[in-house]
This record gives structure tokens, C-alpha cells and sequence, in this order.
């Protein structure tokens, strides 16, 4: 008789003492104080905290928006503390896709153009950008909404585009800050 044993898979991200402060008018805030934390390819996590808390700023630094006053981070085996902007930039367009609080759509572009461009880093030819754009809306049920503005679009309808976008570089992490907290009830179970 054998004993299977389960293999835990390798962590995608390690955080080790990470800690981030602020000087603000002279004073020392402390967003995230001593984080130790293991997250696993394919886990999925919430975060919860009442305002103020330190849940957007640890989630900047994992999506590496932010670096860590102390402490150190690790992405797929890579260190993240003490990598250039230029790594990082590749490391944020190609691995982690982020749904924000406030879609952070661009206003003069359409729904289809708005999750096209952040495909453009990729080097991906546009009718092909332009193709993956349209599978993308229409999953998030928007296909017949992806030639309008955002200011042509519901909240709800703005979300999904971001959604939509996150997902265009097919990223191996995606981070949500609050996706929901601009939707009424009805609306918000409709994106999640």
C-alpha cells in the first residue's frame, strides 16, 4: 500500500517583513507594517479591512505599482524590491492585469479602443489587438456596446470594459481594488 502525498505548487508571490510608509506633513504613516505572506499560482484571494487599513497600498505592491519601504517581494521567483522601472513596466503589461475602483477608462476612446491599447505593449499586430478586444467585450457581454464612448456606458457597463482590458494580455495575476464599490447592489453581483 502506498501513501499519496499532495505537491504543493511553487509560490507565485512571497512577501517577507514588507512594510510600506509615508512622510505625511511630517509624520510617519505606516499602509502596511510586516507583511509575511505565500500565495500559490491559481489561489484566490480576498482582502478585507475597514478604510484606511493598508488594502489598496499591499495591493499596489503586489501589482507592482508601488515598492515596499522594507521588506522584500517576489514574483515567480523574482525580486521585485530592487527591480528597474523598465522590469517592472514589462512585468505590469505582460503578468498582472487590474481592475480599478474607478475604471480609469480613457474618456476619447471607445470601449474596443480602450482595451485594444493596452494590448499595444505587447507588440501584437492591431487587427489581431482589434480581434482580441471584440472576443473580450463580447464575453463581458458588451459586443454590441464596444464602438461607444464611456460617457455612453453605465457604470456598470464601464466596469465590465475594465474588466475587459485587464484581461486583454491574458495576465497570469489579476488584481481588483474595490471593483465593485462604485455599483449599486444589482449591478456589482452582475461583474463579480
Amino acid at each position: 500500500m502506498s501513501a499519496a502525498r499532495a505537491v504543493a505548487a511553487p509560490a507565485l508571490y512571497v512577501l517577507e517583513g514588507v512594510g510600506r510608509s509615508y512622510a505625511k506633513a511630517g509624520v510617519t504613516v505606516e499602509a502596511v507594517r510586516s507583511v509575511d505572506l505565500e500565495i500559490a499560482a491559481g489561489e484566490m484571494l480576498a482582502l478585507e479591512g475597514p478604510s484606511g487599513s493598508g488594502k489598496s497600498t499591499l495591493l499596489q505592491l503586489l501589482g507592482a505599482l508601488d515598492v515596499p519601504s522594507r521588506g522584500s517581494i517576489r514574483f515567480n521567483g523574482r525580486e521585485l524590491s530592487h527591480a528597474s522601472e523598465g522590469e517592472l513596466t514589462r512585468l505590469r503589461s505582460q503578468e498582472i492585469g487590474f481592475v480599478f475602483q474607478h475604471f480609469n477608462l480613457i474618456p476619447t476612446l471607445t470601449a474596443e479602443d480602450n482595451v485594444e491599447l493596452a494590448m499595444v505593449p505587447s507588440g501584437m499586430p492591431r487587427p489581431q489587438r482589434l480581434a482580441r478586444a471584440r472576443e473580450l467585450l463580447t464575453q463581458v457581454g458588451l459586443g454590441d456596446r464596444a464602438h461607444h464612448l464611456p460617457s455612453r456606458l453605465s457604470g456598470g457597463e464601464q466596469q465590465r470594459v475594465a474588466i475587459a482590458r485587464a484581461l486583454a494580455n491574458r495576465p497570469r495575476v489579476l488584481i481588483a481594488d474595490e471593483p465593485t464599490g462604485n455599483l449599486d447592489s444589482t449591478t456589482a453581483a452582475e461583474v463579480m
